[in-house]
């Protein structure tokens, strides 16, 4: 592995190139992206590749990526221009794509600006509200817990996230006259140290759970999309707005094992499937997108 910095105006990004540019199989390499996850995230999948030569990243503000615009907003068309650049000064475009929750937004905003630059896309479970039928109850769900980040702080913040995360189905009277979830119920701090600064919980995210994807321009793209959606999922947000973005599309999402962070390893906490997840990936690329759901998922898609 090698690790850059791409210096710009608003921006040093940090890069690792993990294997040989030009590639040894003469595939295009395979660039791994998250949101508000960096490059460390990706150490269990990359490790599955050692075949391939993979790019990993830190997004702008996050991890070794330092922002020198005195801005904080995380806006998926800007970060789509980091990806392209840091395509770009790899050398070795066009690449395939992975791309994980924001980092899917982020990669369908890229898709759609510069569609030469991505040859296959699959993108798992982008949180987009605006595609979800119920997108007005999702998006004052969404707000509940930025409001219990800001009232109380991160422990009472990430509780109120988890818990609208975790919610099966639409988000109807139901869930909204649930009781404020417990922190200590998940394990989290009650305290409050004085930080609003949280990546996920403050209002730095906001544009990418509000972006609504360019569907003529994705379907305009040599690009092939495709959509994926974790198995354990179920019915929950990321489901529904993965299930949803396919259909947008014109297909079916396609399944993956595990759940939203399948890939995974138990270093950060709720372990996936990453070995699993990775043979899924490669069949994927190679082309193999059969479309299939099970269990819940099957019923909230018909």
């Amino acid at each position: 592995m090698t690790t850059h910095v791409l210096q710009t105006a608003e921006v040093d990004l940090a890069y690792d190139v993990h294997g040989p540019v030009p590639t040894a199989d003469g595939r295009p390499p395979l660039f791994l992206i998250g949101q508000p996850m960096d490059a460390t995230g990706f150490t269990a999948l990359v490790a599955q590749f050692p075949d391939r030569t993979v790019i990993t990243y830190d997004p702008r503000g996050l991890g070794r990526s330092v922002r020198k615009d005195g801005r904080t907003e995380q806006i998926p068309e800007v970060q789509a221009g980091d990806v392209l650049a840091v395509i770009e000064a790899v050398g070795a475009g066009p690449v395939e794509m992975f791309a994980s929750s924001g980092g899917a937004v982020t990669a369908l905003a890229l898709v759609a600006a510069a569609p030469d630059a991505v040859v296959t896309l699959v993108a798992h479970e982008p949180p987009m509200i605006p595609v979800l039928p119920d997108a007005e109850a999702a998006a004052r769900a969404h707000a509940g817990f930025g409001a219990a980040y800001r009232a109380h702080g991160w422990g009472t913040g990430m509780a109120a996230f988890l818990a609208m995360t975790s919610w099966e189905g639409e988000f109807t009277d139901a869930y909204f006259a649930r009781p404020a979830p417990d922190p200590a119920a998940f394990g989290m701090p009650a305290g409050d140290d004085g930080s609003r600064d949280d990546p996920l919980l403050s209002d730095r995210a906001l544009a990418v759970v509000r972006y609504r994807p360019d569907v003529d321009a994705l379907a305009a793209a040599p690009t092939r999309v495709v959509i994926a959606v974790g198995e354990e999922t179920g019915t929950t947000f990321t489901a529904r707005t993965a299930v949803a973005t396919a259909e947008l599309l014109g297909q079916r999402a396609t399944v993956f094992p595990s759940h939203h962070g399948g890939f995974m390893g138990g270093e950060f906490g709720y372990a996936g499937q990453p070995e699993a997840f990775a043979r899924r990936l490669r069949e994927v690329l190679d082309g193999d997108a059969a479309d299939g759901r099970v269990g819940k998922l099957s019923q909230s898609a018909e």
